[in-house]
């Protein structure tokens, strides 16, 4: 089993979703997170004052699957989050030891 993180842009939350539906992923995590990376940040004004905005809003997708489903899922974030862009996301894969479905007890991939 793999947990993969995707950070991506806000506005392709909807067609990632869309997307890992399509393929059968019946579950996933969503939350908005900020940060910066090659992007940097960028500076707006407020009231006459330039400021800095360091972190930039972000949604992390988390999904665990089956090692055997791992590719064609993380196919589908890259061709659905992709805007060819600066700041379209990362993708991270790790390795999984167990999962329970805490209602049922149901183990690992029965569980996912």
């Amino acid at each position: 089993m793999k947990l993969i993180t995707a950070i991506i842009k806000p506005f392709k939350l909807d067609e990632v979703r869309e997307a890992l539906s399509e393929i059968g992923v019946t579950g996933l995590t969503v939350t908005e997170v900020k940060g910066f990376g090659r992007q940097k940040g960028h500076t707006e004004m407020y009231r006459g004052a330039e400021y800095v905005v360091d972190f930039l809003p972000k949604i992390k997708i988390e999904l665990v699957v089956s090692s055997e489903d791992q590719e064609r899922i993380i196919d589908a974030i890259i061709k659905s989050a992709k805007t060819g862009k600066i700041g379209d996301g990362k993708i991270f894969v790790t390795a999984v030891e167990q999962t329970i479905r805490i209602r049922t007890g149901e183990t690992d991939n029965e569980a996912i």
